[in-house]
């Protein structure tokens, strides 16, 4: 019995060892430059604890210590992030024929100048924070954001990822946000650009594509896609700006599509549920799908049916 489960291991092996040799293209052998997802994830952890000190990690900072918590959390953060980008640069084409000692030293450079806009980061997470508070008549407390709005992760980590992906750092930033996009089923690319005072009302089911431009004071609700009228190109597309323009104080409700790189939707618009939009939207316009008839049927008078159409009480001026 034995020797015939061995045997039928060997066919297994034999097997998958030929499936290897015919698409090497998802094999990963004889390199020391694969990056360790683990410790990407514990250094976004690390970045969480510096972002927003008492509130993950370690509790009960004192204030004389905080000094010397942060120099901590930064010493950690630099040493594994350093190491993690050295290996991200080895899979850019410019870099394969570099020296060790030179990779090493961009990947110090490029952390230190990541590390450095942490304060800035910081800045603008405090303004989202404010705009979830104040746009959730439901929250208790600002510390009830931070520790449990899925959106707050999401945008935080998309901010620390987007700072990487401006500084040209390969593999990593994308390591990041499918992380967020897994835990709270927010996808943002770190490639799109995102102003102050952002806010994802419940989020789940949002996408944001790369080139993506939204401004300050947005919200948006669950299954918003700001996505591309088609991604049919593939990669001649990679440097065309494919996603939509969001400007200021733009409101986009539960389940609209906004799509294609010209689309452009001006400031103060409101756009309601399931709005289908690949055209630019002028500021200060409130746009809607028609609202369907609703049908209701009476327990008491099965044969008799009553037809009524509900209409929003403000009912949009611009209609796709």
């Amino acid at each position: 019995m034995e020797k015939t489960e061995a045997i039928r291991i060997k066919h297994l092996v034999n097997l998958l060892v030929k499936s290897y040799q015919d698409h090497e293209e998802i094999i990963k052998v004889d390199t020391g430059n694969q990056l360790n997802r683990s410790v990407i994830l514990e250094v976004l952890e690390k970045l969480r604890c510096l972002i927003f000190p008492g509130y993950f990690g370690r509790r009960n900072i004192s204030a004389g210590l905080v000094e010397y918590y942060a120099g901590d959390l930064l010493e950690e953060v630099s040493f594994h992030l350093s190491r993690q980008i050295a290996r991200a640069l080895r899979h850019v084409d410019s870099y394969a024929a570099a020296e060790a000692k030179n990779i090493d030293s961009r990947a110090e450079e490029l952390t230190f100048s990541f590390l450095a806009q942490i304060p800035e980061i910081r800045d603008y997470l405090a303004t989202d924070v404010s705009a979830s508070f104040e746009g959730d008549p439901a929250a208790f407390s600002k510390d009830e954001i931070i520790s449990s709005y899925p959106g707050i992760y999401a945008i935080m980590v998309n901010r620390l990822a987007h700072e990487l992906y401006k500084l040209a750092v390969p593999l990593i930033p994308r390591i990041m946000t499918e992380h967020a996009h897994s835990v709270t089923g927010i996808d943002i690319h770190p490639g799109a650009t995102i102003g102050h005072h952002f806010f994802t009302d419940h989020g789940t089911g949002i996408v944001i594509g790369e080139t993506t431009v939204i401004g300050n004071f947005v919200k948006l609700y669950q299954g918003v896609t700001l996505g591309a009228l088609s991604t049919r190109g593939g990669q001649v597309l990679k440097e065309v700006k494919r996603h939509p323009t969001i400007e200021d104080h733009v409101t986009i409700y539960s389940g609209a599509s906004i799509l294609g790189g010209n689309t452009i939707i001006g400031e103060g618009v409101v756009i309601g549920s399931n709005a289908f939009v690949t055209k630019s939207v002028p500021e200060k316009t409130k746009v809607s799908v028609k609202n369907p008839e609703l049908q209701f049927k009476s327990d008491e008078h099965d044969d008799k049916w009553e037809h009524k159409e509900f209409l929003q009480d403000d009912i949009f001026d611009y209609m796709i």
